[in-house]
């Protein structure tokens, strides 16, 4: 894996002021007024230094909360469908919500924080967060509280795709990125620990998204106090029939994941799918023609990029998927309660939490490509221990699997914010952030969905997580060799 190349970085960004990109040299000849006063903005901007320890307590505090209202429903899930009056088809829209804003939007949030200001989209993402959280907390019907997810996952968007931005400005030479990146990488297993055990130490469903809105509201007050604003601007305008199209087609593509449960043969599944090809289609030609678009398309023949996008893809797929549905599967088969369920998590997820706390001593010995390699490597010789656990009723089975798969969820978790950082130029570092968690959110999903499906088509509950299970382990296994394909060109 190639990373930023250290002659970019400018003398005096070595001498601990504002990286290269934030200078904007090249914007000096442009005569426009729009292009002139986004210079000046720039030029204020810089006068303002980073504080590196502070940017990285408040973002990482606020990926946490992020990620602790993505998997509170992990363990929510049956009470939240009771009090819903959910349909077993429909409880996927419960799950996807907030991955599909996250997905829909993230590659829109990273332009824009590159473009406006990574400081300004940041807290306005986590104040959004914060508020429609608190929202979810009072939805009475499934729209409603699905319409609060996708609401929560946007804002999510917004916090996290701008996050690494502020981190590469705070952070600019490449040994203090590596130490932000796995410190970063960790809180993002540490939210996905914390979520489940606060939503079910709490009294309902209702309390946790009270309290995890107020978190998200405390944090945001927090940075308005810390954060030092950067960007990188190209002039223009967002690109927003671009995020029309790919959010449609996202929207479109979960739809028929969820609706063919109940018959791939469908005519309304096969419309569905048809119409995410069509929209994907757009989408390109969209991203083709504009002059600022979401994501450049060249990047894609860009062989770490490429690696990059397939990490986060198949994490989702595998990883996120699988484990979105697996605690209340568990609650259902084994008839654990939701604070048991989130303590048998917390194996996994802890485990997540330390190793990426400590894999940022590998990248010396280990490339991210590889360290990503060996993380789904375990992820699948850790579930497929668990094969036949659900239908023995027996939960101790499942405890060598979830440390396994443990170990490499927390070694994908410190890489994957390395390699989005370092497959992008550093002055598009929110956008290569923004478009890798695109692909992990498209692949969870999609993953969800198809977990959710195989386990409520096959017969028996057992029988459906064994299929759930060997397909998460091959999905962990194509997606190593694909990041291990996706070498640099020498």
């Amino acid at each position: 894996m190639t990373g930023p190349d250290p002659t970019s970085i400018t003398t005096a960004t070595k001498a601990g002021a504002a990286p290269a990109e934030d200078t904007a040299p090249q914007l000096s000849a442009v005569r426009t007024p729009a292009r002139r006063r986004s210079l000046r903005r720039v030029r204020r901007d810089i006068t303002v230094p980073p504080r590196p320890a502070a940017t990285l307590a408040v973002t990482s505090a606020a990926t946490a909360v992020a990620l602790m209202t993505y998997t509170a429903p992990m363990v929510t899930l049956p009470g939240t469908a009771a009090a819903l009056h959910t349909s077993l088809s429909a409880q996927a829209w419960l799950l996807n919500g907030t991955p599909l804003g996250l997905a829909a939007l993230l590659l829109v949030a990273g332009s824009l924080a590159d473009d406006y200001g990574r400081r300004r989209i940041f807290l306005s993402g986590t104040l959004a967060l914060g508020l429609t959280t608190a929202l979810g907390a009072l939805s009475t019907s499934t729209w409603q509280f699905t319409l609060a997810r996708i609401a929560q996952g946007a804002a999510s968007a917004a916090l996290l795709a701008s996050s690494l931005g502020l981190l590469v400005h705070a952070f600019p030479t490449p040994r203090g990125r590596l130490h932000a990146t796995g410190v970063w990488g960790a809180f993002v297993s540490g939210g996905i620990a914390v979520g489940p055990l606060v939503a079910g130490a709490l009294p309902t469903w209702r309390v946790a998204y009270a309290v995890l809105g107020a978190a998200a509201l405390a944090v945001a007050a927090l940075g308005t106090r810390t954060l030092a604003e950067s960007r990188a601007p190209r002039g223009g305008r967002p690109d927003i029939p671009g995020a029309l199209a790919f959010g449609l087609a996202l929207i479109a593509l979960v739809a028929a994941l969820t609706l063919g449960r109940d018959g791939w043969l469908r005519p309304s599944v096969g419309l569905l799918l048809a119409g995410t090809v069509v929209l994907a289609g757009v989408f390109i030609a969209v991203e083709r023609r504009s002059a600022t678009p979401m994501i450049d398309l060249s990047l894609l023949r860009h062989r770490p990029f490429l690696a990059s996008a397939a990490g986060g893809l198949f994490t989702g797929l595998a990883v996120i998927g699988l484990f979105s549905f697996l605690p209340a599967l568990l609650q259902r088969t084994l008839a654990l309660s939701p604070m048991a369920t989130a303590w048998l998590l917390l194996l996994w997820s802890g485990l997540s939490f330390t190793v990426a706390l400590l894999a940022r001593h590998l990248s010396g010995r280990l490339a991210p490509r590889r360290q990503l390699a060996l993380g789904f490597a375990l992820h699948a010789a850790g579930v497929l221990t668990m094969l036949g656990a659900v239908g023995a009723g027996s939960w101790p089975r499942l405890l060598p699997g979830l440390v396994v798969s443990g170990l490499g969820s927390g070694l994908l978790n410190a890489a994957l914010p390395l390699t989005a950082v370092e497959s992008v130029p550093p002055e598009r570092a929110a956008m290569g952030s923004g478009a890798q968690q695109t692909f992990r959110y498209i692949g969870s999903c999609a993953g969800v969905a198809l977990t959710i499906a195989l386990t409520t088509s096959a017969g028996a509950p057992a029988r459906g997580a064994n299929v759930a299970i060997l397909v998460s382990a091959a999905l962990a296994a194509l997606g190593a060799l694909t990041v291990l394909a996706a070498r640099p060109r020498r």
